[in-house]
């Protein structure tokens, strides 16, 4: 016999059927183009954009069974690709953000990428070549965690890697070297936004004393020993030049074509359904279709159903 409901239950359930739904939008965390970006300002941490537990795994359920089917509408469509860029601080949340909002595509078709340190063979290219190779091809999502991004990042907080890549003394010489960068990147993605790719990238927002606590837990939880290495405190001491060469990035590299958004990631649920809530958004925006059939093909396959149901 099902449990007899009290007074509190139903007010309970009553107060989540009167709550007013949180509208996301991603216009709110979208860098625009020409703008400088001081991060102080952006916050790390909002209002819940969800009621309880209970509301966000119904909202995420629901974002990742509409990314599922514009997934299969991309596939069909075969007129576009979606590149999904993630960059953070260490233990921001972006493998956590990964793997829940994309849980609902189909792997066929949905590609994520972790560059780590160069090889000897990609530091004997140019600083795009690694990622470009493995670009997502028409009807596929591409997720790069982390991405060529990391040039102009980590690179400019440690400049002695660029020793590795042997580059012309004359251009690492000039004053507008990270510019030039910058160019790079901006003209290879207005290139692939003129071929189709869509470009989305996240920048996840966590403040310091949430990396921190996210740090120890790494440390306290048996189960999450494994991801927590002496590297990750020697890049938090490095904390402030991180800021710097973000806001210049995020500022430099924006662009209708391939917008920065911001995402307060203090509260990794907040920002899952922000980034699912892009994601949809974008996907939507190209107005896809499944392909319509013309006379001839219908015929065919008419003729076809016919030897089946012999």
């Amino acid at each position: 016999m099902p449990p007899v409901a009290t007074a509190a239950d139903n007010a309970a359930l009553l107060r989540q059927q009167v709550l007013p739904v949180v509208k996301i939008r991603g216009e709110d965390y979208r860098v625009e183009p020409d703008t400088a970006v001081d991060l102080a300002k952006w916050p790390t941490a909002i209002e819940p954009v969800y009621h309880s537990r209970q509301n966000y795994e119904q909202l995420l359920q629901r974002h990742t069974r509409q990314l599922s089917h514009l997934q299969d509408l991309l596939y069909a469509s075969n007129r576009h690709a979606l590149l999904v860029i993630f960059q953070a601080m260490d233990a921001a949340g972006k493998d956590g953000a990964i793997k829940h909002v994309m849980s609902g595509v189909n792997p066929q078709g949905c590609q994520v990428y972790s560059f780590k340190h160069p090889s000897a063979e990609e530091l004997s290219h140019d600083f795009l070549w690694r990622t470009t190779r493995v670009l997502p091809e028409r009807g596929r999502i591409g997720i790069f965690n982390r991405s060529y991004y990391e040039e102009v990042l980590i690179v400019r907080v440690h400049p002695e890697l660029l020793a590795a890549e042997d580059l012309p003394e004359d251009a690492m010489q000039t004053r507008h070297f990270w510019h030039q960068r910058y160019r790079s990147i901006t003209d290879l993605e207005s290139h692939l936004h003129r071929s189709g790719t869509r470009i989305v990238k996240f920048f996840l927002h966590v403040s310091a004393e949430e990396q921190r606590k996210r740090l120890l837990a790494r440390i306290d939880d048996p189960h999450k020993n494994w991801k927590f290495s002496l590297s990750d405190l020697q890049e938090r001491r490095l904390w402030d030049r991180y800021v710097r060469a973000y806001e210049h990035c995020l500022g430099a590299t924006t662009s209708r074509a391939a917008p920065w958004y911001i995402v307060p990631a203090d509260d990794k649920k907040s920002a899952r359904l922000i980034i699912s809530t892009i994601l949809l958004e974008t996907l939507a925006a190209l107005r896809m279709q499944f392909p319509k059939l013309d006379a001839r093909r219908r015929g065919e396959l008419r003729k076809l159903r016919g030897l089946l149901t012999k």
